[in-house]
């Protein structure tokens, strides 16, 4: 009897879908990479997606709601431990405060064919790719027939207590994006909604992780659809006063 290879696929793809891992975001590989970056499916005014995130919860990572606008419990809570003036809370109150890192959609050179994907970058980046755009002899660098293509360099971590370098070069040729029609068509009419790979936390739920968190509780759970993108380290007691801030602040 012959497998059913179709059936054994649906099924890998399921189980990768269920753990949370996910073929839509790109990491640049050590050494130059070269991408470009495309218009945004759902907002072609804007392919700059600004979201913010709770890192290490519970050994769990979270999309704030801060990134839609609205309430974040976790945040209020840091506003709060930051109110006491005590060194160990405002140590805490960074740690839970949101981070916010930006993505865009971008294709890979040579792995077109892949679609679209997700490419995530801090502050320092992003600041770069909005001054060559706001640059006149750069201008928009995303336009399909006429933009540029970006050669990322990326460095890892040499040794404890450093961290990875990421440099940007925008190429001076523009180039369209790709001048095959089924590419086209995924650039155009295929992406991937990025709020189906971060999905929306409510603000009980949210609330509940950062209790069961700050009661001790360490959930094993796997990180559901967000990356961890950067390490947290700083470290402080969640015992005393946190307890009875959490308390005021939720429970009166």
């Amino acid at each position: 009897m012959a497998l059913d290879l179709d059936a054994i696929r649906r099924k890998l793809n399921n189980l990768q879908s269920s753990t949370g891992k996910t073929n839509n975001l790109w990491k640049p590989e050590p050494g130059k990479n070269q991408i470009r970056i495309v218009p945004y499916q759902y907002n072609k005014e804007n392919p700059f997606l600004e979201m913010y995130f709770h890192y290490n919860i519970g050994k769990r990572n979270f999309l704030s709601p801060v990134t839609y606008g609205e309430a974040d419990p976790v945040d209020e809570f840091a506003q709060q431990l930051r109110a006491t003036g005590k060194s160990d809370d405002f140590k805490l109150a960074r740690k839970l405060s949101p981070r916010m890192r930006t993505y865009v959609p971008v294709i890979v050179r040579g792995q077109e064919s892949e679609g679209v994907k997700f490419w995530g970058f801090g502050k320092q980046v992003y600041t770069e790719l909005l001054g060559f755009i706001a640059d006149p002899d750069y201008g928009d660098i995303t336009d399909l027939s006429g933009g540029r293509d970006i050669t990322v360099e990326y460095t890892p971590a040499e040794g404890a207590g450093n961290f990875p370098k990421t440099g940007i070069r925008v190429k001076p040729n523009q180039v369209a994006a790709t001048t095959d029609k089924n590419i086209a068509d995924m650039i155009m009419n295929q992406q991937k909604d990025i709020y189906d790979i971060f999905k929306k936390v409510s603000y009980d739920e949210l609330k509940g992780h950062l209790e069961t968190w700050l009661n001790g509780g360490d959930s094993e759970e796997d990180t559901a659809a967000v990356e961890k993108t950067e390490a947290v380290t700083s470290t402080t007691s969640k015992t005393g006063n946190i307890d009875t801030a959490f308390d005021d602040l939720f429970n009166s």
